[in-house]
Formats: structure tokens, sequence, C-alpha cells
């Protein structure tokens, strides 16, 4: 078990580490983890920020005794977020300090109604709305959907501390380190764009409120749900968010394929490298049949352009392939340049699948979609390089 680990005075992280869970929301891998972070403050009046995910609540419950003593009890749980990865244990929070007074806003306790039947003890807040504590108070700013209805942020005013739920999380758990100067940070940034791409990218729109309400703010440190806490670089985890929820992107190309026996993959290598022979050096090339797709949406979200080839599967388009456009399509990514190839044998479809796609989402198409049947001729790995060097003309202008 970790121990808490003061973040200020009188202020503390008590978050733990999840090893054991395979897929998050069951559905996006976690090879090294995640974190759910909870925070507590011991003033006059004990507020406890968040919960955890409910099957780690006996070294959580035993991480709030040992700082507030044994019979002593909370007197605030803030509820930031009512996902169960964080609100799941809330009862359970109820039962052991039965006096503790839940904070939230309207739509918090339609949910904290729905999952546990609570309706009393209740503190409503409004945007703006203060909460002394004694030395410290609270603030809370609504940002709705970033990224369930009723999500806001809970700002301590005298260390300048932003709690900010799930936005600004990461995937990993935190070895050691729980502050951004103590860790790895490219590992972080990595699965915080994947966590952003996946989970909050939908709603980038809300992110650009929120991120607008909270610009009068003096923000010193940003404590989010998941991954490590930022106090040292705050400029440039506000210039993720900033750049991700107006779909900014890096030089490089995403390639992303489906191919039952080979031929189409020959196609998106043969692009691969007429990419990187016209000095591009951010490739990466994805089997949509092997790699995750959260791997795949955080490389669309990370470079500018993208290349989706399919072959033809019963007259339509490859079922993994498909995946991908249907996700693409629900996470509204915009101003992406994209290229287009696919193979078939006697019925196309995996190119038509993704031209509907191209217009769908209005993403601009560079060179002409080509189509092999069968195996790719010379001709047709010749219109690939083609793609390669009109995408790689658009990169760097």
């Amino acid at each position: 078990m970790q121990q808490p680990i003061q973040m200020k005075e009188q202020i503390y992280w008590i978050g733990v580490n999840d090893r054991e869970t395979h897929l998050f929301e069951n559905i996006w891998p976690l090879d090294q983890g995640v974190s759910y972070n909870s925070y507590l403050i011991c003033d006059e009046k004990i507020a406890l920020i968040d919960t955890v995910k409910i099957t780690k609540m006996d070294e959580y419950i035993q991480k709030i005794k040992q700082l507030i003593g044994e019979g002593k009890t909370i007197d605030y749980l803030i509820i930031n977020h009512m996902e169960p990865d964080h609100a799941g244990a809330i009862q359970v929070v109820v039962d052991h300090f039965p006096n503790v007074k839940l904070v939230g806003n309207a739509k918090t306790f339609e949910f904290v109604e729905g999952f546990f039947g609570i309706t009393d003890n209740l503190h409503v807040v409004e945007d703006g709305d203060v909460l002394p504590l004694g030395k410290h108070t609270l603030q809370f700013f609504m940002t709705p959907m970033v990224h369930w209805p009723e999500t806001m942020m809970t700002y301590e005013q005298k260390n300048k501390i932003l709690f900010s739920g799930d936005a600004f999380g990461s995937f990993g758990t935190l070895d050691g380190g729980i502050f951004d100067d103590e860790v790895n940070l490219e590992f972080y940034i990595e699965e915080m764009r994947r966590y952003y791409s996946n989970i909050v990218g939908k709603y980038s729109l809300m992110v650009q409120r929120a991120i607008k309400k909270l610009e009068g703010l003096d923000i010193k440190m940003i404590a989010a749900t998941h991954g490590p806490i930022w106090r040292s670089d705050l400029g440039r985890v506000l210039g993720y968010y900033q750049d991700w929820s107006q779909y900014k992107a890096e030089e490089g190309v995403a390639i992303v394929y489906g191919s039952m026996y080979g031929n189409t993959a020959k196609m998106a290598d043969t692009i691969a490298r007429g990419l990187a022979e016209e000095g591009i050096k951010n490739i990466r090339v994805y089997d949509a049949s092997k790699t995750h797709i959260s791997h795949i949406i955080n490389a669309l979200w990370k470079f500018k352009g993208v290349v989706f080839g399919s072959c033809a599967y019963n007259a339509g388009i490859f079922p993994p392939m498909e995946a991908v456009l249907l996700k693409m399509e629900q996470t509204g990514l915009k101003d992406r340049i994209l290229g287009i190839f696919g193979s078939y044998s006697w019925s196309g479809g995996g190119v038509k699948a993704i031209q509907k796609f191209a217009e769908k989402s209005k993403w601009e198409v560079v060179g002409e979609p080509v189509e092999a049947k069968c195996a790719p001729t010379e001709e047709d790995l010749q219109k690939c390089r083609k793609i390669a060097k009109e995408m790689a003309q658009k990169l760097k202008k």
C-alpha cells in the first residue's frame, strides 16, 4: 500500500493504484495499470475530494483513518464526477462516516439517488459557490460533459489547487512519484493523449468551454483523478489540452489498414516507404486486426496525416477497419489529411466505405484513392507512392 503523500499543508493525496484490472471501462487496455486519485483536506472541517474504485476500499479507508484518526469523521465528500471508478465507493464512505455531507450539483445528486438511493445529507452547489473549511476555502466550477453531464471542478483558494476530475487525467499507475517533476513525463503524456482521445475527445467543444471558464483562475497545481499531479509545468499540460481539444496535430502520418492475405498490407508498407523517402520521419503503421483500437485512436489524434486502407469483405469493408471508422465518426476528430487505398478480389467495398467516411468527416483527401484487384500491380504501387508524395507535400506546407 502506498502511504498518503502531503501535497501542501493539510492537503494529502490518498489515491490507490490498480494493477489488476485488464480493461478500463471494460474497453481500454491497462497494460501499465491506472491510478484512482483521491484527496483529503484536514482543516477545521475535513473534506474528502472524490473516492476510488470500490475494489480498493480497505486500503482507502485505512489511509483516511490514518490521517484523521480513529473515531473522527469526515465533514464533506466532494463529488466532482459520478462515474463508478470514482464514485462507486460513496455508499461505503457513508457507511463508515454516517454524518458526512455529500457536496455536488443538482445533476450529481440525480446520479447519487440513481446509483445508491441516497437522498439525505446533501449540499447542492452551483457555479462559483464556495465552501469554507477553515484555513482553506473550496470554490466550485461546473464543467458539464467533460465527460459526463454532472462533471465539475473544485478549486482550493489558499494554495490555488485545481481538483479537475477526469480532465488532465492519464492511464498508468503512479509508481513512487505522484508529481509531474517526479516521473517520466513522456510515458504519461502518451497515456494522457490515449485517455483524452478515447474517453474525453468526443466532448472537445465542452473542454474548450471549460478551459475558457478557468482562464481567470490563478492555478498553481492541477490534481486530476488519474495520473500525475501537475505542479511544475502547468503550461505544458494546459497546452496539450488546448491543442487536443482544437484538433491540432504534429507533422506525421498514421497508416491504418485491414488485410486478410497481405495484399493491402503490401500497399500500406509501400506508402510508408514513400513517406520516408519524402522526408517524413513520424510514421506509424497499424494492422487494425492486431493493434487495439485505443492505440490507433491515440495516433490519429497525434498526427496530422492519416492513411486508411482496407480489403473488401462480403462486398463491404473489412470489419476491423469498419470499427476504426465508426469510432472516428463518434469522436468527431476534425482537420486531418487523408489518403485512401485498398484491394479486392471479386467485389469492392472497402475503399468505397472509406470514401464515405471522408465525406462525413470532411477530412481533406490527398491523391486519388487506389483500389487494387487481387494482388497490387506495379502500377497500383506507383499510385500508392503518389499518395505518399502528395501527403508529404501537404504536411510540409
